[in-house]
């Protein structure tokens, strides 16, 4: 099972990736949740300390790894380097384990131009295929906002898209442009789920603008959520209503794998 969970920013895509590894983590199955976002607050949510966080360096900011995996010259003199580096190693050594689910935080790459071909672009290209062509454990990736990861096609193999969105415009327009790119990149299923719903209204309006079988269901706006988020501490432990509404969202999903 390769899920990726994107969406606009401030949608609450980090809090259904983090409860979803929690509830696959929960049956005993291996779980590995991949932080693919700038901002990356996915270990928070699954319950992670900071310290324990402020010890994790992403892949992208491994100097040492990646010039050893991608041969790249340290003195920056030739830029020639390896395209399909060895990575099948890197999350066992550098994922950190809490809950029962692995995490591993991957970075970004700060260049300016969508354009890049680095060493660090390389590795997580690789690694990311890596993770959803060959990996057998439950894999949980919590995506930039936006669509720069489905340019870069380094999640074409996903087994499904899980789009977080809000009952607004904006959000709906964000859905509707990643099934359309992610479709003409082979994914199988590219579906949403409606966040801080607050009432009837909001139900409505997301069913007037998202198919029925493109919805996998209502996660209802939650002040627990909120306090887990100024607390530092994971949603999974603060909202059994949350946690109760993305667990019958995850059956679903098992019913249609």
């Amino acid at each position: 099972m390769k899920i990726a969970v994107t969406g606009k920013g401030g949608v609450g895509k980090t809090t259904v990736a983090a409860i979803l590894a929690r509830l696959y983590a929960e049956e005993g199955r291996n779980v590995l949740a991949v932080d693919v976002d700038p901002d990356a607050n996915l270990g928070l949510a699954l319950g992670f300390s900071e310290e324990e966080l402020e010890s994790i360096t992403p892949i992208s900011k491994m100097k040492e790894l990646i010039q050893d995996r991608t041969g790249v010259d340290p003195e920056g003199i030739s830029k020639m380097f390896r395209l399909n580096p060895k990575v099948d190693d890197i999350p066992e050594k550098f994922a950190k384990t809490c809950n029962g689910v692995k995490l591993l935080v991957l970075g970004t790459v700060d260049v300016a131009g969508a354009g890049c071909v680095c060493p660090e672009h390389v590795i997580l290209k690789q690694l990311i295929s890596h993770l959803v062509i060959q990996n057998q454990d439950v894999v949980i990736m919590d995506m930039e906002a936006g669509l720069e990861h489905l340019g870069r096609g380094t999640t074409s193999f996903m087994d499904r898209f899980i789009v977080v969105v809000e009952p607004g415009t904006r959000s709906i327009q964000t859905f509707k442009k990643v099934r359309e790119l992610a479709f003409d990149l082979g994914i199988p299923r590219v579906e949403a789920l409606a966040n801080k719903v607050r009432g009837p209204e909001d139900e409505e309006f997301i069913r007037n603008n998202v198919a029925e079988d493109e919805l996998l269901g209502f996660v209802h706006y939650s002040n627990g959520v909120i306090e887990a988020d100024r607390q530092g501490r994971s949603p999974f432990e603060m909202d059994d209503a949350v946690v109760s509404e993305i667990r019958r969202i995850k059956e679903k999903i098992d019913k249609t794998h």
